[in-house]
């Protein structure tokens, strides 16, 4: 099944884009369709930025550890007392 969409835009950017498209030897129409699709990848992946800035935060916690069959032990042994 497929789906039109209308979109308004200026003449500028129709120019603008109608050039980029050919410049990929695409159509508009592909064009639009490919650059919709590039942008919904990097939506939903979210923002380099941002999963940088969530990974330097995680470092700042000092967390308890140690190794993998000692924590297996000590959860045992809650599971048991």
């Amino acid at each position: 099944m497929s789906t039109r969409l209308q979109v308004i835009l200026n003449d500028g950017e129709a120019a603008a884009f109608r050039a980029a498209a050919e410049r990929e030897g695409l159509t508009l129409s592909e064009w639009v369709r490919q650059s919709m699709r590039e942008a919904s990848r990097r939506q939903v992946s979210g923002r380099t930025e941002d999963r940088l800035a969530a990974i330097r935060a995680a470092v700042d916690y000092a967390f308890p550890t140690a190794d993998v069959e000692t924590m297996l032990e000590e959860i045992e042994r809650g599971y048991a007392g």
